[in-house]
């Protein structure tokens, strides 16, 4: 690849750290921070992955595999749904991150790494994201921001480097699926599992599929939205999402909108 100013700037802002365990979820930015961090630190890096029900079993399995590929050290810790986020509270990322990055910062003192890394981007300061308060209080650093790339440049980098996740849709934890309030239920996370990976497996690329009790309410990306006007797909989508647990199956005629549960705590951004 070209050599990009900035991409220089992360390496030298990650070679100064010198030992680090990196937050890892296979998405587009952390796998291109995984992979700058192995070029910068070689074996001094070690990634992290979290396992939890509300993890979907499809993303942990497509991180093992990357991480094998660009062939760093690598743990699987297992979290488990804490009782202060059990009725999905308005701050549940805070106390999840706190929770999560709790864990890793152990980790990592135990094994002689200096710092804990994460994924966060420069374009994540300027939306709605409680959980930035987490990682600042608990000395997380986070190197794409600090260098200040921003997502279309850590896609664009990632297409040069031939990382398979440079054009990966944006995803969350199963958490941002159920309304704020409503109490937290494996069995809901199973189903909103299997129904997003089941629309995935149908061509959707932007999916949710928002968990209201017994009612699934589907988002596609707006150019997908057509699609979903074919009768026997919607038919097939139906019985299918009901067999997953669901008892009705609605589409969300405004298509995928990051975050659209905010709105009922007063964030529209």
């Amino acid at each position: 690849m070209n050599r990009n100013p900035k991409y220089e700037a992360l390496l030298d802002y990650l070679k100064q750290l010198d030992r680090v365990v990196l937050a890892f979820s296979g998405g587009v930015d952390s796998t291109f921070l995984l992979r700058a961090a192995k070029e910068a630190l070689g074996d001094r890096l070690k990634a992290v992955t979290i396992l939890s029900p509300y993890i979907p079993k499809w993303e942990i399995e497509e991180a093992k595999e990357l991480v094998r590929e660009l062939g760093v050290d690598y743990e699987i810790i297992e979290a488990p749904l804490i009782d202060e986020i059990k009725y999905n509270p308005d701050n549940r990322c805070y106390l999840c991150k706190t929770a999560v990055f709790s864990m890793i910062k152990e980790l990592a003192g135990k094994g002689g790494y200096r710092y804990v890394i994460d994924g966060t981007n420069f374009d994540d300061i300027h939306d709605y994201r409680p959980g930035l308060k987490a990682l600042a209080e608990l000395g997380v650093k986070s190197p794409l921001r600090d260098c200040e790339l921003t997502k279309a440049e850590i896609r664009s980098l990632s297409r040069e480097l031939g990382l398979p996740t440079w054009d990966k849709p944006p995803y969350a934890c199963l958490l941002t699926r159920i309304p704020y309030g409503s109490e937290l239920r494996t069995e809901d996370f199973e189903k909103i599992e299997r129904a997003e990976k089941y629309l995935m497996d149908l061509g959707f690329r932007a999916i949710r599929v928002r968990c209201h009790d017994d009612l699934a309410r589907i988002e596609v990306g707006r150019s997908d939205r057509s699609r979903l006007f074919d009768e026997e797909l919607m038919d097939r989508i139906s019985v299918k999402l009901k067999e997953f647990g669901f008892r009705y199956v609605s589409l969300d005629l405004a298509g995928y909108k990051t975050g659209s549960l905010n709105a009922a705590i007063g964030v529209t951004g």
